[in-house]
């Protein structure tokens, strides 16, 4: 008697628990829309503001402020995290004061149900659970062993080609951290809402007057670390 074929059904099963978990996903997902402008590539996330209120509120803060800019991404694990470094030793561009006082708070853990999958975001923290800071990591694969341990805040919206990208870089290994021999630079950052009748224009226009603000801020850059 030939064996029935089981791939198929596995196959369909996979599809059905991958559809089940993003719609999941976006029934967490608000209203605004975070773009990183990086060199190789454009991210774009969005938030979880009834998983990780405080979380979110922190994170869109340090946005709004301009913090990401000139940041980096300081470790792409093939398959496991391309994780965003913290403002406070990332950044190559000075901090003023507000940045600095943003960025210097901790956020209690804020831990929830929510799967650790790819494209989800989750802060990066020390032992003590309320340590977290403005580091994040984007999933690039499932990773359930995080399930419950790190805050998830968001998930990517859109830029998954930026991340594969990411994961083919040259990289090495410093004690746990897999880093890219190259630095990810975070160029500049903007944020919009889904919901705004002009939404596309906002983006353009905002896209058009980043460009020019990095420039000028390299340039302030290099009169004071020439």
């Amino acid at each position: 008697m030939p064996r029935p074929r089981l791939e198929p059904i596995v196959a369909g099963y996979l599809l059905f628990a991958f559809f089940t978990i993003t719609s999941a996903q976006d029934s967490h997902l608000g209203s605004a829309r975070v773009v990183f402008q990086t060199n190789y590539g454009d991210i774009e996330f969005g938030f979880f503001p009834n998983v990780a209120p405080k979380t979110v509120d922190h994170i869109f803060k340090l946005v709004r402020l301009g913090g990401y800019n000139t940041n980096h991404i300081f470790r792409v694990d093939k398959g496991f995290v391309a994780q965003v470094a913290d403002v406070m030793g990332g950044r190559s561009a000075p901090m003023n004061e507000e940045q600095r006082a943003e960025a210097k708070k901790t956020v209690v853990g804020e831990f929830s149900s929510v799967k650790h999958v790819r494209g989800i975001l989750s802060m990066g923290r020390y032992d003590d659970p309320d340590s977290a800071q403005s580091s994040f990591s984007m999933l690039l694969g499932d990773a359930p062993h995080l399930d419950g341990k790190y805050a998830i805040f968001g998930k990517v919206t859109k830029g998954d080609d930026t991340l594969k990208k990411l994961e083919e870089l040259p990289t090495r290994r410093e004690g746990i951290f897999v880093m890219p021999t190259e630095r990810i630079t975070i160029l500049s950052s903007y944020y919009y809402d889904v919901n705004s009748e002009h939404c596309e224009e906002e983006r353009s226009t905002l896209k058009r007057r980043l460009a020019a603000s990095f420039i000028e801020i390299e340039k302030q850059r290099m009169k004071c670390f020439p």
